[in-house]
């Protein structure tokens, strides 16, 4: 077992891509799981998965546009495990790729449910457990577009940008309560969500804005998350770690 070996960890999008790969991770050091998401087969298969490492798990087919049924996810873990430790809030929309004047407002609705409050949705439960049991450690998935733009996906630039934000605060409001909060800013990563998205010739304008010279696998970001929730990132706080392939620079 690793180093948090006995601790409980909550984890939104788990039904694939980055959200799965850090359930992995996790679970290699020993963490058991409340697996959240909306897609079904998807949390399955993660759970049979992480049931071959022996450690506890559990799944959630959740909504996290509905505040109330992450409240009661986020109870259902403590009650199933006794404790809240870490969470990482990965789940999100991508949403059109269309240009803002074109940008259906519908979606950006929706989108707004999802990424922005469904953040807060999963952030306010979590941090109530964890300032009844005296601490724990959260990280959010934001984006590089949380800090600069991509052309054809302005709305999703600005609930990343947002992500962000509430990520900040939170440090701001919690951190001397015992309560770290980060996020990971991951470059193009390939999974489900992205896959089918961008045709070849945007694909290959996104590969060039990488200096690495490929986009990450979500394993690699799932290895940043881990460093984040864990007490080797004991002094970070507020934080947005740029796992990016150097798209930023």
């Amino acid at each position: 077992m690793g180093s948090m070996s006995g601790k409980t960890a909550f984890i939104t999008g788990a039904a694939g891509g980055i959200g799965r790969a850090t359930a992995h991770a996790l679970a290699c050091e020993g963490v058991s799981l409340m697996l959240v998401d909306l897609d079904a087969a998807g949390l399955e298969i993660t759970r049979e998965e992480i049931a071959r490492h022996g450690n506890g798990v559990a799944v959630s087919r959740t909504d996290i546009a509905d505040a109330k049924a992450v409240e009661a996810a986020v109870d259902e873990t403590v009650a199933r495990f006794g404790r809240l430790d870490m969470a990482h809030n990965n789940a999100g929309l991508l949403g059109p790729i269309v240009d803002l004047v074109n940008y259906p407002l519908d979606k950006a609705r929706t989108l707004f449910d999802v990424n922005v409050l469904g953040l807060l949705h999963c952030l306010q439960p979590q941090i109530r457990h964890m300032l009844q049991s005296g601490g724990g450690s959260i990280v959010n998935t934001a984006s590089v577009s949380g800090v600069h733009a991509v052309p054809n996906i302005s709305v999703y630039t600005a609930m990343k940008h947002a992500v962000i934000g509430l990520t900040k605060a939170a440090a701001a409001e919690y951190s001397s309560r015992g309560i770290r909060v980060n996020c990971v800013c991951p470059g193009f990563v390939l999974t489900n969500m992205t896959k089918g998205h961008f045709n070849a010739e945007t694909e290959s304008i996104l590969v060039a804005q990488h200096p690495i010279g490929r986009f990450a696998q979500p394993e690699e970001i799932a290895e940043a998350v881990v460093w984040l929730l864990s007490d080797r990132a004991s002094f970070s706080a507020g934080s947005a770690l740029f796992v990016d392939g150097g798209q930023t620079i």
